[in-house]
């Protein structure tokens, strides 16, 4: 998983840049219209195409909302087993990227609602910041910096979100979605996108003791 360092960025735009990602490249997609013809037709080397396409993104997805690299492989076989079942009634006129991700969000959150009857946006709290962690390793200044430049703090303090922050967060900035797309994936208005998303920055910085 791509952790860039840090930089010289401060506020939200350092944590922006921290968890920053490389999209997928346009040549990559450029027939994804025709897979998905060719799938809907019942050509299954098709979806085997699309997977090579969508593989990593769509691990790293499940992964940051369960924090379980076992189950966000369950999740993700299931993913396509739903993609195939679904595919017939998939409406070209919508972005195959949002609907995609949708069908991955909502196995997702189903199987949590069943293991996690709480609230999802609600995390356990160890009362104990990421720095104050790292702070009790007994890191010399030089070694923190470079620690927190490798991300295993950000990682922590991303672990450590609601599911819905951590949601938006990935699809923002790692996936970097339109505010649309997002809500089109959640089911929610861009507006309840949006503060979650303000929501979701505020408590990182505040995790990670940022100005």
């Amino acid at each position: 998983m791509l952790r860039p360092g840090l930089g010289l960025f401060t506020g939200a735009s350092r944590i922006r840049y921290m968890i920053l990602a490389s999209s997928m490249s346009p040549d990559a997609l450029r027939d994804t219209e025709d897979c998905i013809s060719r799938l809907q037709s019942g050509d299954l080397s098709a979806l085997t195409e699309i997977m090579m396409r969508y593989q990593h993104r769509m691990y790293r997805f499940l992964l940051r909302l369960t924090q379980d690299p076992g189950l966000a492989d369950d999740l993700f076989q299931q993913t396509w087993l739903r993609v195939i079942e679904k595919i017939g009634r998939y409406d070209a006129r919508r972005q195959f990227e949002p609907w995609l991700f949708s069908v991955a969000r909502n196995l997702t959150i189903d199987y949590l609602r069943q293991r996690q009857p709480r609230s999802l946006d609600v995390v356990e709290d160890s009362g104990e910041s990421p720095a104050e962690r790292l702070a009790a390793t007994g890191l010399d200044p030089l070694e923190s910096l470079l620690e927190f430049e490798r991300g295993g703090v950000l990682a922590a303090a991303i672990a450590e979100l609601p599911v819905i922050h951590r949601e938006v967060l990935t699809l923002r900035f790692e996936e970097e979605l339109k505010l649309e797309q997002i809500a089109d994936i959640a089911g929610i208005p861009v507006s309840t996108v949006k503060s979650r998303l303000l929501r979701a920055l505020e408590r990182l910085r505040e995790r990670l003791n940022l100005q």
